[in-house]
């Protein structure tokens, strides 16, 4: 019996380790790479010590990489959201869908442009009247992320955020 358990377990760790940051990503998802398999810690720049606006977001590869799945949580839980990136094969480019704890959902569309994600989404069931948001995130070289987005109602901008993450591999995604 010992002899049987110590041979499983030699092979289980003999097998090749699949990681996040090695495993198959579809060609297309590959620019979003250096965002799988990592948790990253943002504050708002509006976040104050009085009133902090903490957002917790966490990047894995999803659906044996056909997909990026992205969950995040602001404040241990008071909004949140879970979005799904893939490749459409039909508009040829990268589209994702993101849900929310405040019952919202948006669809949209990424493009990549010299180090840069830029994503435009369409808000379906927003109670604050929210159309449209366009959002940029930068991978900065300091390893930091840096993401900038407006709010639309009808193509007016009628708000705006500003949060820099920095890895946060403690850091969790957390929903009441």
């Amino acid at each position: 019996m010992k002899t049987a358990l110590l041979f499983i377990v030699s092979w289980l760790v003999s097998l090749p380790s699949f990681s996040a940051e090695t495993a198959a990503l579809d060609a297309p998802l590959e620019p979003l790479r250096p965002f799988i398999g990592k948790t990253w810690r943002g504050e708002f720049k509006s976040s104050t010590p009085e009133k902090p606006t903490i957002d917790i977001s966490h990047w894995e590869r999803a659906l044996n990489g056909k997909a990026i799945r992205v969950t995040h949580s602001i404040n241990d839980g008071v909004y949140g959201g879970e979005s799904i990136i893939r490749w459409d094969t039909e508009k040829k480019q990268i589209t994702y869908f993101y849900f929310t704890t405040a019952g919202f959902y948006t669809t949209g569309a990424m493009t990549i442009h010299e180090g840069k994600i830029i994503a435009t989404e369409k808000v379906t069931g927003s109670a604050e009247g929210t159309t449209d948001v366009r959002s940029t995130y930068e991978l900065r070289p300091d390893g930091s992320l840096q993401n900038k987005a407006e709010y639309l109602k009808n193509g007016t901008v009628t708000g705006s955020r500003e949060v820099l993450y920095k890895e946060a591999a403690d850091a969790k995604v957390i929903f009441k």
